[in-house]
């Protein structure tokens, strides 16, 4: 399930005030979420959760929800 930080992190640097982002929501079905903004919107996420991502690990996620799962296997348990 997306985590409300993600979600209004995404929001944010979207500047969207709304949008349902669920679990199988792809990055090209939220409006702005375009090719230029892909790498804004990971290098906001890795600020917000103070993660850091591999490029390859970010190419593996095909949905919201892959991607959500590759935040929290950085997180501490």
């Amino acid at each position: 399930m997306i985590s409300d930080k993600m979600k209004a992190a995404i929001l944010k640097e979207l500047k969207l005030k709304e949008f349902d982002i669920q679990d199988t929501t792809l990055a090209n079905q939220v409006p702005g979420w375009d090719s230029l903004n892909h790498i804004n919107v990971i290098l906001a996420i890795e600020k917000e959760f103070a993660v850091k991502f591999k490029s390859i690990e970010v190419l593996k996620c095909k949905n919201l929800g892959d991607l959500q799962k590759l935040v929290d296997s950085k997180l501490p348990q």
